[in-house]
């Protein structure tokens, strides 16, 4: 897997398969020769939510989004999107409505991973439906 981007311009797509299956979505996020990045791991589903539940055959709703895999496939993200802008699209982050100006924060212990268990990485909206896993 191709990780020279991680190293890049901050605000590109990293776009790549985990485990040859799911689809995962992180954002790079700093200055030019640091490599990071943040694996966009869930989203509470606002637009487009019928085009979302097509693409996965489920419901409900709280389910749709709450996994980098599930994210991925409600929107449609698939390798070509890697390396695009997170600005100027296909995928966009966009501005946040007036009642996301200054949401709670929860900060646990990352999941899904069998390393490095106990870093306090994972960030999400306190008590949010929309997540893979309780904070």
């Amino acid at each position: 897997m191709p990780t020279a981007l991680l190293f890049g311009e901050p605000g590109r797509a990293y776009v790549y398969l985990s485990y040859g299956v799911h689809t995962m979505l992180n954002a790079v996020t700093e200055p030019v020769g640091v490599g990071a990045a943040v694996l966009i791991r869930a989203l509470e589903p606002v637009d487009g939510v019928e085009l979302m539940l097509a693409r996965r055959g489920v419901k409900p709703l709280r389910g749709l989004c709450s996994g980098p895999g599930k994210l991925t496939q409600a929107l449609a993200i698939t390798l070509s999107d890697n390396n695009t802008s997170l600005v100027d699209g296909p995928v966009v982050f966009s501005g946040r409505p007036a009642a996301w100006l200054d949401p709670p924060i929860a900060v646990s212990r990352r999941i899904g991973i069998t390393k490095a268990v106990e870093l306090p990485w994972r960030f999400c909206v306190a008590g949010s439906p929309y997540l893979s896993a309780p904070e």
